[in-house]
């Protein structure tokens, strides 16, 4: 099992994720954008999401040469990305952020079927996999905190493209999955997507993802009109995927004691509380830490029984789409609409407000998981 070669792709690729989520906005601010602008970029980000990995996907189930996929998608989304450089009007950065995340999206879903098909019977280990993202994430996320405040967030294009590069040299190293050529009799696609449990799962994806939209547009943002430094930030975002990497270590033991269900119910119920607290006390320091440590729960707990049920209910050639469509209809459908709403509550309403309709959110979610994730997995 190649595991060094597949941690390699998930350490750059989510160290990028840790350079752009929470700095991006940071980055648009520096350009004299309004929040509303801010909220409609993050939200085409986001939006990608819906398309790309469906139609990447198909391809793939199709082809069978996954890593082929991953490797031109990282190619072309570094190229596109670089385009940021020609321009900064905002109608110019639409163009790019469209490109860049139409192929940067595009290349995770694929790689999650790969990593699982190279894993074979012992999918458990996937989280000891994943949570070098996780350090990657970290790395950035806490690095570039005191470099934007001594350089500017001017910096931060130069840095991301960089990352784009090492995201695309790693997925050089990881070889084909022989699984992923499996061609197996089975039911159509649209008979799995018709299974009420199926349909529940990616209800509440969309909705988990909806509610983090406030988080990863506006969190930054938030905490620095309360006085939080970058620095601090920077620590804080750190401290959530720290928290993240505990649970990811602990999954193999947590995942066969309590089962899919109970764990997916405790990781929606948790991220409602996350909400909550961050809406009522972002100017209390040492709520905002506790309220970071249950990222464990709101991304480490949800994302790993996420990735396990997918990976149960979407088998042999479905796997690829069955990866993108998790993708598109939580990060991608419901990120987009979270971040777009929360750039007009914020300017409508209150920044409070998002946090607020988020824990809303959440809640929902937790009732579609009790009621709709019935069997035992």
């Amino acid at each position: 099992m190649h595991y060094w070669r597949l941690s390699g792709f998930y350490l750059f690729y989510f160290a990028s994720l840790g350079a752009l989520v929470p700095y991006l906005s940071l980055y648009l601010k520096s350009l004299g954008f309004s929040v509303t602008e801010i909220g409609q970029l993050v939200a085409i980000l986001m939006a990608t999401k819906i398309v790309a990995p469906n139609i990447w996907g198909w391809i793939a189930d199709h082809t069978g040469q996954r890593m082929v996929i991953v490797r031109v998608a990282s190619l072309l989304g570094a190229i596109s990305f670089a385009g940021v450089y020609v321009d900064s009007g905002y109608w110019w950065l639409v163009v790019v952020v469209t490109l860049f995340s139409f192929f940067w999206n595009a290349s995770l879903p694929q790689f999650e079927a790969t990593t699982m098909n190279h894993l074979g019977s012992e999918t458990g280990r996937y989280s000891s996999i994943r949570l070098w993202g996780s350090v990657g994430f970290i790395i950035t996320v806490a690095g570039l905190g005191p470099v934007l405040d001594a350089h500017g967030a001017g910096l931060l294009p130069g840095i991301v493209l960089a990352l784009f590069v090492a995201i695309w040299l790693s997925s050089l190293m990881v070889p084909e999955s022989e699984a992923g050529h499996l061609r197996l009799d089975q039911q159509p696609l649209r008979k799995v997507l018709g299974r009420p449990i199926v349909v529940a799962l990616l209800g509440v994806c969309f909705l988990m993802q909806a509610s983090h939209g406030p988080y990863y547009a506006f969190f930054t943002i938030n905490l620095e009109d309360f006085g939080y430094t970058r620095s601090r930030i920077g620590q804080l975002w750190a401290l959530g995927v720290i928290a993240e990497i505990v649970v990811f270590l602990l999954m193999p033991r947590l995942l066969p004691r309590y089962g899919a269900r109970i764990l997916m119910l405790t990781a929606t119920g948790l991220t409602a509380i996350r909400w909550l607290l961050i809406a009522t006390f972002a100017a209390n320091p040492a709520v905002i830490v506790f309220a970071q440590t249950l990222h464990a729960a709101s991304f480490g707990l949800y994302h790993a029984v996420a990735i396990y049920l997918v990976h149960r209910l979407f088998t042999g050639s479905h796997q690829g789409r069955g990866q993108a469509l998790y993708s598109s209809i939580s990060f991608g459908a419901g990120g987009a609409i979270g971040s777009l709403v929360s750039g007009y509550l914020w300017t409508g309403i209150t920044p409070e407000s998002m946090f607020l309709l988020a824990a809303v959110a959440s809640l929902c979610a937790l009732g579609v998981a009790y009621h709709g994730l019935k069997e035992d997995y």
